[in-house]
């Protein structure tokens, strides 16, 4: 086993890190999601999705 991860350490370093980043954004989005800040940008005039995305708001 630690001869395989010794052969593929480059692999394996970039595997840690996108998985933190994936981590990183969903923490991000979650925090962003509870305090009530929409991924959207908040220009409503345009979106399709603007009945849904702001309920409480409205």
């Amino acid at each position: 086993m630690i001869t395989w991860i010794t052969a593929n350490i480059g692999t394996v370093a970039a595997l840690i890190v996108i998985a933190a980043l994936a981590v990183t954004a969903v923490i991000v989005l979650m925090k962003d999601k509870k305090s009530g800040k929409s991924p959207c940008g908040c220009n409503c005039a345009h979106c399709a999705m603007s009945g849904t995305c702001h309920k409480s708001e409205k």
